[in-house]
């Protein structure tokens, strides 16, 4: 990890925000990298291999989810959506799309160093000693030891986020987790109340593993306590 905090590819086409960030951020121990575009951002992630992208949507090459899009072919690091779109359905899209976060504008600065302190842990967290190497349900096959999904042979691509959720209710062999204990261990005590998060994310994991999303075999809501991994 380089910078005493990390590195932050910052993607905007807005130059008084990025030099805002850059100014910020640097102040505060990260190494910064900007683009302005899309395609340099895509070039500029192979080059320099940031800890963590925030990335906004409104490019004017090509729209944000063509970059996640293309960044999820080769790449798990975090990403983090800044956009002025306030939209429940955008936000949901770009989760599905591989964003591990979504920040609206205007944004407080404190806010936004927070989700990127978690979306950095999450990522150097990703691939911990493995307590089993492969647990298997159904059609699904997760791999612990290499942090992989495989459905019906066919591997999965998750974001660090929903690795995150899995693995931690992979790891609890069929009991319960939780919410607080979820929000807790993959985005950070000040997000234990946040549990509209989960409810998405349990929501992409199920659309990408089961195969009656709607019906689920294996990931389970028990309503207003938690989850659990069934096999």
């Amino acid at each position: 990890m380089t910078g005493a905090n990390g590195h932050v590819l910052v993607v905007d086409d807005e130059p008084q925000l990025l030099r805002a960030l850059r100014i910020n951020l640097r102040a505060r121990g990260f190494e910064v990298t900007t683009a302005a575009d899309g395609a340099g951002a895509l070039e500029t992630a192979a080059k320099v291999s940031p800890d963590v992208i925030v990335l906004d949507l409104g490019l004017p090459d090509m729209d944000g989810f063509t970059v996640l899009h293309g960044l999820r072919g080769w790449s798990t690091v975090p990403v983090i959506v800044l956009s002025a779109r306030t939209d429940a359905a955008d936000k949901v899209t770009a989760l599905d799309a591989g964003a591990d976060d979504y920040v609206t504008k205007p944004f407080g600065m404190e806010e936004l160093l927070a989700r990127l302190r978690a979306a950095i842990r999450r990522g150097a967290t990703a691939a911990p000693a493995p307590a089993a190497p492969i647990v298997e349900a159904g059609a699904i096959q997760v791999d612990l030891a290499g942090t992989r999904v495989l459905r019906d042979g066919e591997q999965v691509r998750l974001t660090p986020t929903e690795w995150g959720i899995l693995e931690l209710l992979v790891r609890a062999d069929g009991n319960l987790v939780s919410q607080r204990e979820i929000l807790g261990a993959v985005w950070g005590p000040t997000y234990v109340n946040q549990t509209n998060y989960l409810r998405v994310y349990l929501a992409g994991l199920r659309r990408k593993l089961e195969d009656d999303p709607s019906n689920p075999r294996h990931l389970i809501t028990e309503a207003g306590m938690g989850y659990r991994f069934l096999r």
